[in-house]
């Protein structure tokens, strides 16, 4: 029932949209409860992570526009994306958002911002991707099990095993 319920909630709030409000949240608790101020290296390393996060996020957002598939997390896959950015990693959206929300804790340099990054990754380890996984499998099959077999959930490649791929 529990989980039904947090379901439903997060059906509600999709994962831009609670990247935003996590910003939001980290940028008020570092200004309720202030840490020391940033340097000008957290600036330009939490800065630096931000864009790049976004830019991953981005193309691969992209990437599902120009092929035409449907991006909303809780309504069915429509073509198994596995070019570009999805070569390296089944969730570089999710992995743009969550770099991305870490360079603004770094920026932030309080310890109450690290919440906000913890937080979106349970979201996307616990929520997110395991009902977008279970919808892969259920409407891609085997297919999406051998790109499942190649590619790791967050980064990186596994090693091919022969049977796999004939030469």
């Amino acid at each position: 029932m529990v989980e039904v319920a947090r379901m439903m909630a997060m059906r509600r709030l999709l994962p831009p949209s609670l990247f935003l409000l996590l910003c939001l949240l980290m940028v008020g608790a570092a200004f309720a409860f202030p840490g020391r101020s940033p340097s000008t290296p957290l600036l330009a390393l939490g800065a630096a992570g931000l864009a790049f996060g976004l830019a991953l996020s981005v193309s691969g957002s992209r990437l599902f526009d120009k092929i035409g598939t449907n991006i909303v997390t809780f309504e069915d896959p429509g073509t198994l994306v596995v070019s570009g950015p999805f070569r390296w990693s089944r969730n570089p959206m999710y992995l743009g958002f969550q770099i991305a929300i870490t360079g603004v804790a770094v920026m932030l340099a309080s310890p109450w911002a690290l919440l906000g990054p913890a937080a979106f990754f349970v979201a996307c380890h616990r929520v997110y991707i395991p009902f977008e996984e279970a919808r892969l499998r259920a409407r891609f099959g085997a297919d999406y099990e051998r790109y499942r077999g190649r590619v790791r959930r967050w980064i990186g490649r596994r090693r091919v095993v022969e049977a796999d791929h004939p030469l």
